[in-house]
């Protein structure tokens, strides 16, 4: 599979202007608007996928377990061509796909139904091992989780099971914005790397200090890039 390429229609100044178009109540703004410039570097410069390789079993498979308040994805997923951008101002609406959680089977490109937090990250771990189970060595997993999911048991028991494994095709992007109950004394980034993984902590809002963390090397180990972000509202 080849790296996909920007489209030509839309560039990052104009997702502003397509969350706009979602409209109504339980939006969870500030949710959607952490993830919104990860997103966009991710698909525009990291994922190998696209709308005509959606189905394609070499792609890189893209896990939103941060799936309240999704308007940065739907908004990210229309630019980039999964679906019509027409079907932006339903969302929420009973007709609409575009669900207040992602829905694998009714997004274009959506690869699991988000729900009750802290599933994300065990889903990702289990889809590296059938990935590797089914001789696909190549495509890269990757889940996009908040802060406050680590508070899950789950979580815990998937990144000490990835870093034991060496599960070095599995990513996770930390949203970090304090939203966190409990927190993790030496910052989150300390809790993988005791598990064995790879780390790297940046500003969730600079492009380029992220994708050199999400191409940064890491043989041998999962890795996890905390996004450091600050909301208002």
């Amino acid at each position: 599979m080849t790296q996909p390429t920007a489209d030509a229609e839309f560039r990052h100044q104009d997702l502003d202007r397509l969350m706009g178009l979602m409209t109504g109540d339980e939006k969870h703004g500030p949710a959607a608007t952490s993830t919104l410039d990860v997103l966009w570097v991710l698909y525009d410069r990291v994922l190998r996928v696209a709308p005509r390789t959606a189905g394609d079993p070499g792609r890189d498979r893209f896990l939103l377990s941060k799936g309240h308040g999704p308007m940065a994805y739907y908004a990210v997923l229309a630019a980039k061509g999964f679906f019509p951008v027409d079907w932006l101002p339903g969302f929420g609406g009973y007709e609409s796909p575009l669900g207040h959680h992602p829905d694998r089977t009714l997004v274009p490109g959506v690869e699991i139904g988000s729900g009750s937090l802290g599933h994300g990250l065990p889903l990702a771990v289990g889809s590296a091992l059938g990935l590797t189970a089914q001789g696909l060595t190549d495509p890269a997993v990757w889940v996009l989780i908040g802060d406050a999911e680590l508070d899950e048991g789950s979580n815990h028991e998937a990144l000490a099971y990835a870093g034991a494994a060496g599960l070095d095709r599995l990513h996770t992007v930390v949203i970090d914005n304090d939203s966190a109950s409990h927190g993790w004394p030496g910052g989150i980034a300390s809790r993988f790397e005791a598990a064995g993984w790879s780390t790297v902590t940046v500003d969730g809002r600079d492009h380029e200090a992220l994708y050199a963390a999400f191409t940064a090397h890491h043989p041998g180990r999962p890795h996890a890039v905390v996004a450091r972000v600050e909301t208002k509202g």
